[in-house]
């Protein structure tokens, strides 16, 4: 078919028309790019060619409630290879190995990976700063030194479980490390430069700073003396007693706040790796379930003095030295039992048929609701990872025997942070508080507070004036009861004894016990209060006579570092037969070591730190009365130093 001339014409103004159209379109389109695009896009172009050598945030310091560091960082920088940089791999890694002690070939891999950027691990990551000047005055190409830092707990184990550790990254792994990682970790800077696609720095091209954003500091509820405190004691009793494990927890009855907490074994945190996990990863004071024992009976004693379904020192109860309660004998610690007693020396001997009686008066409901709102069976919501929660029995399986058995503290498990909590409650005036460990949070450069934890009040689980019938039961335990080895002359303690059987696959040991005491003081204002377990102890296996001295050891210091004045208006102790008697303790401050063996009489034992030849300190202090035999801690110096007669 013949195409007409008007036709062809036709068709070519068409495509000429398609084509102008086109041109137009696309004109349009790279006007839009570069007049409205052009900035995102360059920007988008340059970050594709931007390459990023990482610096280190500086982790926020941790400090205890007196402003004393406990973990900070150190300088630790880390060695960082651009492979596309460096001009003689063969050279820089034989450089390299002499100077991090590793092999030529490790290091010739890593410089030649096809990679932007590579780590030089592990002999390159935080090293020292001399290390660091070393690899920096060898002007390697392509081989760079980032600044870094590693943690540093400069007091070794102190408070170990507390703390926690961190990573090679820096990053918290457990105890408060992990808790508020991300407020200590800050944020990381950089060093960035423009590269091309093989990683060659672009000529003409400028370096770019971006300052890291340090953590902040936290400041935590814990003081340092008297954590040291509880660590030597903890110490001596693991020597002492061969026990399995040994834990404390010394809290502010009036807050919550965490003075001390400590466990054995331990470990440092810097040699994580060189304990088995369990040590590690178990705080026991938060994490260990076990049945209290008699302990519990402060819960019993609170619950039925609130509920008037006792009256202490009107009402008399006798104990044959066993209850018959649903089929089962339940019996007293002591054979034979205790005879016609008050209520009041119930509390005072322990007696488990008087506490049986107590808990069938509550009824099953009434008590396991007072066990409930004193905070267990469920976790206390402690600022530690970890927490245990306990088990109580579930109220539809509650009979006879296990009411009564739970009135005196067996059948039921419990964290010892559960049983501090409950205790202060009790003997606080009747609240409740949440523990925590954390205090304040503190701008690292300027020192300025950004936040403050405060109290943080549960609920209130009984009322001032039972809680006051309380506290003056377990001041008359201390005194005249089984808790007489927690006694210390000058201040008003109370406490109560605790000793349990360990269940062994589902069956209670004849053999194995944790044994544990609590004590407060004063007594009729507590300022602290101290829970100490002991798990198997090694012979003597009852709370009074293991865990009480280690209380009464703790808290005779810790007052003195509270500031607590001693007072002439505690309850008299009561000696048994046999029982060493008090001593008044003299001033040994200003004097010799030559002279000191004449004062003592063979009335003490001394204990001494420091170096120098004149005590310039001493505890506990002058005048104050403790049993014969006692130690006297004396800290001796220079005959030139300033000496504090009062012992502090």
């Amino acid at each position: 078919m013949k195409i007409s001339g008007a036709t062809v014409r036709r068709r070519l103004f068409f495509v000429l028309l398609g084509a102008i159209v086109a041109f137009l379109a696309l004109a349009v389109r790279l006007g839009y790019v570069q007049l409205w695009n052009g900035k995102e896009l360059a920007a988008k172009a340059e970050d594709s060619w931007r390459r990023n050598i990482p610096f280190s945030a500086k982790r926020g310091e941790i400090l205890d409630r007196n402003g004393i560091r406990l973990a900070y960082n150190i300088s630790s920088p880390t060695v960082m290879a651009i492979p596309a940089q460096v001009k003689d791999p063969a050279g820089t890694a034989a450089k390299l190995a002499k100077a991090l002690g590793m092999k030529e070939e490790t290091l010739y891999g890593l410089i030649t990976k096809k990679q932007l950027i590579v780590r030089i691990q592990p002999g390159g990551r935080k090293i020292s700063t001399e290390k660091a000047q070393q690899i920096r005055g060898l002007g390697l190409p392509g081989i760079v030194v980032a600044e870094d830092n590693k943690r540093y707990n400069p007091y070794g184990s102190f408070a170990a479980h507390v703390l926690g550790f961190t990573g090679i990254d820096n990053q918290g792994l457990t105890g408060v490390e992990l808790t508020y990682d991300k407020l200590l970790s800050g944020l990381s800077g950089s060093v960035s430069f423009l590269s091309d696609a093989k990683g060659r720095q672009m000529p003409g091209s400028s370096d770019t700073y971006s300052k890291p954003k340090d953590g902040l500091n936290l400041q935590l509820t814990i003081d340092k003396q008297i954590q040291s405190i509880m660590e030597r004691e903890l110490d001596q009793a693991m020597v002492k007693h061969r026990a399995d494990s040994v834990f404390a927890i010394a809290m502010d009855p009036n807050n919550g706040e965490i003075l001390a907490m400590a466990s054995r074994p331990t470990y440092e945190p810097a040699k994580f790796r060189e304990v088995p996990a369990e040590i590690y990863n178990r705080n026991l004071p938060i994490w260990m379930t076990y049945e209290p024992g008699s302990t519990f009976k402060i819960i019993t004693l609170a619950a039925a003095l609130q509920e008037k379904k006792v009256d202490l020192k009107n009402e008399r109860f006798f104990d044959p030295g066993a209850i018959e309660v649903g089929g089962a004998r339940l019996r007293c610690w002591k054979k034979g039992g205790h005879g016609s007693q008050t209520f009041l020396e119930v509390v005072e001997n322990s007696c488990n048929p008087g506490f049986v009686t107590l808990g069938q008066r509550l009824g099953k409901d009434k008590l396991f609701q007072y066990i409930r709102n004193f905070g267990f069976g469920a976790k206390t919501g402690i600022d530690l990872r970890g927490e245990g929660n306990g088990i109580l029995f579930k109220l539809n399986r509650v009979g006879p025997v296990e009411l009564a058995t739970t009135a005196f503290g067996q059948g039921v498990s419990v964290t010892p942070i559960q049983q501090i909590a409950a205790v202060s409650a009790a003997i606080n005036g009747g609240t409740l508080y949440k523990p925590h460990v954390a205090k304040a949070w503190y701008q690292p450069e300027t020192g300025r507070i950004i936040d403050t934890i405060e109290p943080e009040k549960v609920r209130q689980v009984i009322s001032p004036e039972t809680s006051k019938q309380v506290r003056e039961a377990l001041e008359s335990v201390v005194a005249k009861g089984t808790g007489r080895n927690a006694f210390i002359d000058g201040y008003r303690v109370g406490g109560k004894t605790g000793t349990a059987q360990k269940v062994i696959n589902g069956r209670y040991s004849p053999n194995e016990h944790i044994v544990s005491f609590v004590g407060f003081a004063p007594a009729d204002d507590p300022k602290i209060v101290i829970y100490v377990a002991v798990d198997n102890p090694q012979g003597i296996q009852f709370g009074g006579l293991v865990a009480a001295p280690i209380v009464r050891n703790i808290m005779a210091d810790a007052l003195v570092q509270l500031g607590v004045e001693p007072r002439k208006d505690q309850l008299p102790r009561d000696y048994k037969f046999g029982e060493t008697p008090v001593v008044t303790v003299p001033n040994l401050v200003g004097k010799t070591v030559s002279e000191l063996y004449e004062d003592l009489n063979m009335n003490f034992n001394l204990a001494s730190a420091g170096t120098g030849s004149t005590v310039i300190r001493q505890a506990p202090a002058a005048g104050a009365r403790v049993e014969r035999g006692s130690t006297i801690r004396i800290y001796l110096g220079k005959d030139n130093v300033e000496i504090q007669e009062d012992g502090s």
